[in-house]
């Protein structure tokens, strides 16, 4: 006695070793041995088993699925049934297991009620089967037909507009993205770099750019329509004229210096700050867009403003122009101490916008001292002593530090330049100070007057944001709230309206607790984060095209700490693994063997330890 049963979703046959209540011994044409349950038995046959399975496959292919459904009607039936009524007679073991392998195999058109039993599924429910069958049918077509073409590094032009999808938010359910996946398996590449295969990354620039984009802009860049900005005409005009020091790419002008000798021999330095909170309600259209973006975008040879230039050109302290300022006044005796100081809001006539590359030869580390025909030398050698002053009052001067080097990118239709300049130069020096010491005496006056602004503090080597007062331990201050770049920054802009509120004693914009004030720290700080870090990744974009735009095969470093070492003369710092253990500092020749900026990728090998 033979047995045609079903075992976990197949059908098997074997000979029937014995039998007990519910169960069944059986033996399988390979000789193997098991317990199936008595249920599980479809047919019961003598004869061969041999080739009896290939039989039945064999006759279940010539039934058509349709043509059994139009047979069976709508109650429920057994398959040895609707094998009698299809062949007409008592169907043979083979044509009855045929039967039940048909019907299993045709979900869609057989609904499983039962070991052996089935109903017809409803017209409306095979119709809506079948055509969703089809769709998946045309589908998988589809998608076979995209995967040949990304084989092939050609771009199937249905993607096109699907790219923004497919390089920053995949969505792994779309034809698209399926084909892709199979065609990066196929051809063991990244899903990026098989894109850029086929031509789909315009560049590596404005992919990276563009996933930046996408997160912090999603609307755009750009700003609606604004009318330029009136000036208050009601504001005292300084009897100082003041001068600006910034790079030449700077529009945002947001400080400027005086410098004026005193009837007593003391000196007054001013300190003007540009001041569009007198043109930026809270709750207003700009006071919106100054929300929303926080700060401005730096990146090399771009930037994405703060403010439209609606907003910055009245306000930006350019040269031949009066302009509305913050003024912080200090007076300074002949020995550089500071006597007495007073803030107050007028209008100051900005004389010159002076640019470092212009500034630099006449005013550097070597020549500082040395008296010139220069017309800012005198001002800018006083300012300078005085900023060497308030570095030691701080407590951070030190004689015997490492100068460290800052970075400028030059980037002209593509192609970039990379200049260093020395930390702590003359001119740097001069700004950073003056612009700490403005910033540590105005947020020390809102402190001492009660009126909220928001501090950066920094506590055991942690920096954070606050609307407490507290310290600075990396500056040396007490406080420290940015007010001198409100062009530029959201919280600088914020802290000028307290400040505006104490020197004209009206009721400050935040009050006391304000959440509106800790729900812009909070953001801004957040913001502030991402965008140096886009900052710092455009850079290192840079610094992978210059090496490829100067051919660099060869270039020197200094270990870093274990296998990391920076690469001489740009902001750059890779994992080299062939590096032998070399104490930090150690300078070494590397070898580069692959660049790859879409990836941000810089292979390296290690060639030579070097003397020095």
């Amino acid at each position: 006695m033979n047995v045609f049963y079903e075992d976990e979703g197949s059908f098997k046959v074997a000979s029937v070793m014995s039998e007990n209540p519910g169960s069944l011994q059986v033996e399988s044409n390979s000789g193997k041995r098991s317990k199936i349950k008595t249920a599980n038995v479809l047919l019961r046959f003598e004869g061969a088993m041999a080739g009896f399975m290939d039989l039945a496959q064999a006759a279940a292919m010539t039934l058509e699925p349709d043509f059994l459904w139009e047979c069976c009607g709508e109650p429920e039936f057994s398959f040895e049934h609707l094998a009698r009524e299809y062949y007409g007679h008592a169907p043979s073991p083979i044509e009855a297991a045929a039967t039940a392998i048909s019907l299993h195999a045709a979900p869609m058109y057989f609904y499983r009620k039962g070991r052996g039993h089935y109903k017809a599924a409803p017209e409306e429910n095979l119709k809506a089967a079948l055509a969703s069958q089809e769709k998946k049918r045309l589908q998988a077509e589809k998608v076979s037909a995209y995967v040949e073409q990304l084989k092939a590094h050609a771009l199937p032009p249905e993607f096109s507009t699907k790219l923004d999808m497919l390089f920053y938010d995949p969505d792994k359910n779309t034809l698209e993205w399926k084909a892709l996946d199979e065609a990066a398996i196929a051809t063991n590449l990244s899903h990026l770099k098989l894109l850029e295969s086929c031509g789909a990354v315009p560049s590596a620039h404005d992919y990276h750019f563009g996933a930046f984009l996408r997160e912090h802009f999603p609307a755009g860049t750009h700003f609606a329509e604004h009318q330029a900005m009136g000036l208050p005409d009601n504001l005292d005009q300084a009897e100082v004229a003041a001068f600006s020091i910034d790079d030449a790419t700077t529009t945002e002008i947001d400080d400027a210096f005086s410098v004026q000798l005193l009837a007593n021999g003391n000196t007054r330095v001013g300190i003007h700050i540009a001041v569009p909170a007198l043109g930026i309600g809270v709750g207003s259209e700009l006071d919106a867009i100054v929300m929303r973006r926080l700060s401005t975008v730096y990146m090399p040879g771009n930037k994405i403003t703060m403010l439209p230039d609606a907003a910055i050109a009245p306000f930006s302290l350019l040269a031949g122009e009066y302009r509305p300022a913050l003024s912080l006044y200090l007076e300074i005796d002949p020995e550089l101490a500071i006597v007495g100081s007073n803030s107050r809001l007028e209008a100051v006539k900005i004389a010159d916008n002076l640019r470092h590359e212009q500034l630099e030869p006449h005013f550097n580390e070597s020549n500082w001292q040395t008296p010139s025909d220069y017309p800012y030398w005198t001002q800018l050698n006083f300012l300078h002593r005085l900023a060497e002053v308030l570095e030691q009052g701080r407590g951070k001067a030190d004689p015997n530090r490492a100068p460290q080097v800052d970075y400028n990118f030059t980037v002209e239709e593509g192609v970039v330049r990379i200049t260093t300049r020395t930390r702590g130069s003359p001119m740097d020096k001069l700004v950073a100070e003056l612009m700490i010491h403005a910033n540590t005496h105005w947020g020390g006056m809102l402190a001492e007057h009660d009126i909220p602004g928001i501090y950066r503090a920094q506590m055991g080597g942690k920096v954070y944001m606050t609307v407490n007062a507290e310290p600075h331990q990396g500056l040396g201050v007490p406080q420290y709230a940015w007010n001198t770049s409100p062009l530029r920054r959201a919280v600088d802009l914020i802290n000028q309206r307290q400040m505006l509120a104490l020197l004209t004693g009206t009721e400050p914009a935040y009050g006391k607790n304000s959440d509106a004030l800790v729900t812009a720290m909070r953001d801004f700080d957040l913001t502030y984060n991402a965008y140096s870090e886009f900052q710092n990744r455009m850079e290192r974009y840079w610094c992978l095209q210059y090496l490829i735009q100067q051919g660099v095969q060869e270039i020197t470093a200094n270990v870093w700490r274990e296998n990391l070492v920076r690469l001489d003369n740009m902001p750059y710092v890779t994992k080299v693994h062939s590096l032998p253990e070399l104490a930090p500092g150690t300078r070494v020749l590397l070898e580069i063997k692959r660049i790859d900026p879409l990836l941000m990728e810089l292979d390296c090998r290690y060639k030579a330890t070097l003397e020095g």
